[in-house]
């Protein structure tokens, strides 16, 4: 988990740290950094140099570079961190009535993260539709952000976790039309629970208006899984949470997700979520198709006590939220270095849990210039030392955070 000895400094002044960086050059000179190990196009490599300029990755090999390089990575060098789903973080959430986005985008930024998506939970339509329009704004204005994630209102209450129960409602043309519109081209993914009555429609609206569907918050069986993928879903929520577990007679949404090639499916490693030994069979069962994500709300960054998501009151205890009166898991405190650094307790080798990091989401969204380490790829990098702690991290050849 994420406490505030483990952020890098002043990561509240986003714009500022940006503004100040000697490596940021309007006029696109080249980057150079050097590292003792690198993720090269997916594998590590040793004494490795990657070159950008004009914020795009221009050269990359072993050995020894063209020039002095302008960074030294005393550990190893791997693409930015994309996270598909993220709430908040230093005491703010994105549903806020003025959310510090600034704030919660560097928290993120300063643990690795250089794309990330603005999650939205669940509201009444009134209140999520403004909220969705001001998040669309931003996503338009700022190239760190990918888009807009709705994790609700479409979900079952059965398994609607931390999501208010009065404010699910199963989704209809006028509903989706209204997201859409509101979104004005932002909405990245919408999280659907396919039993829903009118979801397999609502699904297939979105995927043709180009939104990535998501199965999630969901009491379906494996047949109405397979039918909302074949409808255009390509995503599994947090998987393994927020729908019933795999059983032999009743596979359900996750084995469903796992024999779909087309499908990647979200992974919340903070060794809480989802225990150590499921990540690894996620891992193996659906190798590439993993990515992180931190779903974390107001509390990443912050120590334990009293919060709040989507108007319920959170109690966060070693680390750990969870709706008031121990009731379910409400989001998490992660940040992605820590999921990576689990990943690899866990047995993962660390180019796959690089790799869940950065490409899986990035080519979950149809962005194949995030996520790797290749020439024409954005130079989103990130610096780790040998315990996995971010030291340095780039967007577009920009340094954005350091330690």
């Amino acid at each position: 988990m994420t406490t505030p000895d483990e952020t890098t400094p002043d990561v509240t002044d986003r714009a500022a740290r940006t503004a100040a960086s000697g490596e940021r050059d309007p006029a696109g000179a080249t980057l150079l950094l050097r590292a003792r190990r690198a993720l090269l196009e997916g594998v590590i490599v040793p004494d490795a140099w990657v070159q950008a300029e004009g914020g795009v990755i221009t050269a990359l090999g072993q050995g020894a570079p063209p020039r002095a390089p302008d960074v030294e990575v005393d550990g190893t060098l791997a693409p930015g961190f994309v996270d598909l789903h993220c709430h908040g973080g230093l005491g703010g959430a994105f549903d806020d009535d003025e959310p510090d986005w600034d704030a919660i985008l560097g928290l993120h930024e300063a643990h690795g993260t250089t794309r990330q998506a603005i999650s939205l939970v669940t509201a009444p339509l009134p209140d999520l539709l403004p909220r969705v329009r001001a998040a669309a704004a931003r996503a338009a204005a700022d190239p760190a952000v990918l888009g807009v994630h709705l994790e609700g209102p479409f979900l079952a209450d059965s398994h609607r976790g931390a999501h208010d129960p009065a404010a699910l409602q199963a989704p209809t043309p006028a509903s989706v039309e209204a997201l859409l519109e509101a979104g004005d081209g932002q909405l990245l993914q919408v999280t659907i629970a396919p039993e829903l009555p009118g979801a397999l429609d609502a699904i297939g609206s979105f995927a043709d208006a180009g939104v990535r569907v998501a199965v999630g918050h969901t009491g379906a069986d494996a047949a109405t899984v397979r039918a909302a993928f074949d409808a255009g879903a390509t995503l599994l929520t947090h998987a393994c949470n927020g729908m019933p577990p795999m059983h032999h007679r009743s596979p359900g949404p996750l084995a469903a997700a796992l024999l779909d090639e087309r499908v990647t499916l979200e992974a919340i490693a903070d060794g809480e979520h989802v225990a150590p030994e499921m990540l690894a069979v996620l891992l193996q069962a659906a190798p590439g198709r993993v990515a992180l994500v931190s779903d974390a709300m107001a509390a990443a960054g912050m120590p334990d006590g009293d919060y709040r998501i989507g108007g319920l009151d959170v109690r966060v205890e070693a680390g750990l939220p969870r709706l008031a009166g121990g009731g379910s898991i409400a989001g998490s405190t992660l940040t992605l270095d820590h999921a990576v650094r689990v990943l690899v307790a866990a047995g993962a080798p660390l180019a796959v849990a690089l790799d869940a990091a950065a490409r899986a989401g990035a080519d979950a969204v149809d962005r194949p210039d995030l996520g790797r380490l290749r020439a024409g790829a954005a130079a989103d990098l990130v610096a780790l030392d040998d315990d996995l702690a971010v030291t340095g991290v780039w967007r577009d050849g920009h340094r954005i955070a350091s330690r």
